[in-house]
């Protein structure tokens, strides 16, 4: 069985590319656990890393590409993205060499041409995750390293939750488990340098702020057999009942299962 179908399958790569085209320019307004996990992970980096030439993977708005190229100015920067959409609003911004269409799961990268793939936030998207890390093992040189921040089980657990009260539907992207990042990268040929989970939680003052920046992130519910067409009005008000039993002093609660992973590639 594959791992796509083993955890409920993942959505439409094009769905996904197309859901974060759209939302290219409200994205970076809404993006606040997107920056402090970037940053996190940007932290994770060892400080004697001096890439060469680094890539960003999921580059998004090029937010992160802008500061690795900021932490990394001697080295060449490349940032690759599947969304058309986010590509034309970071490229003008600058910060990589090189702005690219591409795949995770398929790099337009020759083997051994990066010392450092760094993702924040991206790859949670991919249905293969090892072939995601297969991919970074071949695009890193020797001795070259791989961090990345994903998503895992129990994000939004308090929405999934919610909505299992009103009608039983899976309204919430679907993610795999912790265990599964730590059985891939523990089968990578690198070595993990580093691998946990964390959980960031956000807060807001009620349902539709947490729907409204989903859907301007591009993250809202992509999950292939979704319910179709508008939620009615009735279900929204269960939908808010049910969720008003998590309200805590700060607001709603969001919680977000972040998984932060260093890998390095033997020399």
């Amino acid at each position: 069985m594959s791992e796509q179908a083993e955890y409920g399958g993942l959505p439409d790569k094009r769905q996904v590319a197309a859901s974060f085209s759209r939302a290219a320019e409200s994205y970076d307004a809404v993006a606040e656990l997107q920056r402090s996990v970037g940053e996190q992970l940007l932290a994770r980096l060892p400080a004697s890393l001096q890439p060469q030439r680094w890539l960003d993977l999921g580059c998004g708005t090029g937010f992160f590409t802008r500061a690795l190229a900021e932490r990394y100015p001697s080295g060449e920067g490349v940032a690759v993205d599947i969304a058309e959409g986010m590509l034309r609003h970071a490229r003008p911004q600058g910060g990589a060499l090189h702005f690219i269409a591409g795949d995770a799961e398929a790099l337009p990268l020759q083997g051994a041409s990066v010392d450092l793939l760094f993702s924040s936030l991206a790859l949670q998207w991919c249905g293969d995750f090892q072939r995601v890390l297969s991919e970074a093992r071949r695009v890193l040189r020797p001795g070259g390293m791989m961090a990345f921040s994903s998503l895992c089980v129990g994000t939004l657990q308090e929405l999934r939750d919610s909505w299992q009260a009103v009608d039983g539907f899976v309204h919430v992207n679907r993610f795999r488990r912790f265990e599964d990042y730590q059985q891939l990268c523990a089968g990578s040929e690198m070595q993990v340098l580093a691998l946990q989970r964390r959980a960031e939680t956000l807060h807001f003052a009620d349902v539709r702020s947490l729907t409204r920046s989903l859907k301007d992130l591009g993250a809202h519910n992509l999950n292939p057999g979704r319910p179709g067409g508008l939620t009615g009005p009735a279900r929204i008000r269960a939908l808010i009942e049910a969720y008003e039993t998590f309200r805590q002093p700060a607001g709603l609660p969001a919680t977000y299962q972040v998984v932060y992973g260093v890998l390095g590639k033997p020399r």
